[in-house]
């Protein structure tokens, strides 16, 4: 059995329809790269074959092998190498199952990266470019492989912002990233006893394997419950060359739809960053930008971005869920999907969809498009046309309608009281995949941070 796929590899049928073994990332992906030919940084797909094997009976025989030499492929592509420490290669690892759970399941970015690496990459690029890409990759392997609290990192990121005097992570001067980084490796010895892993193959099989994990971790559990999604599939782990957006002043990092997710109205939509990576966007941790801000800033990529949405909805003929990053100027498309959305957008999208020669929905496909779901959200309460209630604060809306219900600030507490009877807002900071029992319940969510395509919002629209 063939456990790894190349982006790029023949499969003899369109790889889109490829889900049940590639996952749902990993077809779409293949399809950007081989079908469409779109700006797709190279990679490989580990299959959903694998993650079951490993469920069932641990890592399985011959995927090292299978992995060594995609290592091996992707090396020789892009012409660099892992650990490197001249001119490292650095790739991300994700997870992508056959059906989207955003953020439900890990992701690790700047894997690769060494004492020695960082050092190369460092003199390639600049040093707080390649301090701060370094600080990343150990919060985030720490974190997700490793098992070390998060907070442990944020309060350390929180000192060393407050030690420069800045509030922004961009400000931080490459000396305090360089200390950073090592309390970050001091955090992790603490924690495991051992030092922090610089091979990058026991990184890569570290990083994979988490992924795998994650299928079975709570919050992924949580939501398949609440989407009926079978506990059987697996999920697929997709390994990409890293571009990136935190490069400088030139880069940025985005996610955005083809079409409002919220209300259906045609034309792209969502959000962007200048100088940073896509987990800043998704974890709904910063302010974002509107995408139509791009317009100014990145008038050229704005119009190359604008060009791909047209052709991704004559290509997949529906609306589509997009990350992309900029690196010094050159634009890159990290994924797409088709879109969740609210109910009302459903509707809507359905029937302009039977209008649209681009795309030229039959009636019969448009009807297949809106579920009970959908039909069900689009007749939640709505404040009554004419009313003037007394507005304590204002805020972006992710989804329509309206919601009453008792203020409960943690996930847990929020869950109890549902469990109780009670109608529960759920009031958070901002919400991570960790709060996703607690969304479940919830009549609706606030938040203090976070954007309207943050992966919170995207599964909040959706239910």
């Amino acid at each position: 059995m063939t456990y790894v796929f190349a982006f790029d590899h023949a499969h003899g049928q369109a790889p889109m329809l490829l889900k049940d073994l590639l996952g749902g990332k990993g077809a779409n992906l293949a399809e950007m790269t081989s079908v469409l030919e779109l700006p797709v940084p190279p990679g490989f797909t580990i299959s959903t074959d694998a993650c079951r094997d490993y469920i069932h009976d641990g890592w399985p025989g011959g995927l090292d092998d299978e992995l060594g030499a995609a290592r091996s492929r992707l090396e020789d592509v892009m012409g660099k190498r892992l650990g490197d420490p001249v001119d490292p290669l650095l790739v991300s690892v994700r997870s992508g199952a056959k059906f989207s759970m955003p953020g439900m399941m890990d992701t690790v970015l700047n894997l690769g990266l060494n004492d020695e690496s960082v050092e190369g990459l460092a003199k390639q690029t600049d040093e707080r470019f390649a301090y701060d890409s370094y600080r990343r990759f150990l919060e985030g392997y720490g974190r997700i492989v490793l098992d070390v609290e998060g907070e442990r990192f944020e309060r350390l990121l929180d000192m060393a912002k407050e030690w420069d005097g800045v509030t922004g992570d961009a400000d931080i001067t490459p000396d305090t990233l360089r200390r950073l980084a090592i309390r970050y490796k001091e955090v992790v010895s603490e924690h495991t006893g051992a030092p922090f892993p610089m091979d990058p193959a026991e990184q890569l099989r570290g990083a994979v394997e988490a992924v795998f994990r994650s299928w079975n971790g709570a919050r992924a559990i949580a939501y398949r419950n609440r989407e009926s999604i079978s506990h059987d599939l697996g999920t697929a782990v997709n390994v990409q060359a890293m571009v990136f957006g935190n490069r400088d002043e030139g880069s940025g990092t985005g996610v955005g739809f083809t079409r409002d997710a919220s209300t259906g109205k045609a034309g792209a939509y969502g959000d962007f960053l200048v100088n940073a990576q896509g987990e800043d966007v998704v974890a709904g941790i910063r302010a974002t930008q509107p995408l139509s801000d791009m317009r100014s800033r990145f008038p050229e990529v704005y119009d190359e971005l604008l060009e791909i949405y047209d052709r991704l909805e004559r290509h997949y003929r529906d609306m589509c869920d997009t990350e992309f990053t900029i690196e010094q100027g050159k634009l890159w498309m990290l994924q797409t999907r088709v879109g969740k959305r609210s109910g009302a957008a459903a509707l809507r999208m359905a029937v302009e969809m039977t209008e649209d020669p681009r795309i030229n929905l039959t009636r019969a496909e448009a009807v297949q498009r809106v579920t009970g779901e959908h039909l069900d959200a689009v007749l939640h309460p709505q404040f009554e046309p004419g009313a003037d209630p007394t507005v304590l604060t204002t805020g972006l809306a992710a989804s329509p309608g309206a919601a009453v219900g008792k203020v409960y600030f943690t996930a847990d507490t929020a869950a109890d009281a549902a469990d109780r009877g009670e109608a529960v807002i759920l009031v958070r900071n901002e919400t991570s995949p960790e709060d996703v029992h607690g969304m479940a319940v919830s009549e609706g969510i606030l938040t203090a941070r976070g954007g309207l395509v943050s992966h919170a919002a995207v599964v909040a629209r959706g239910w």
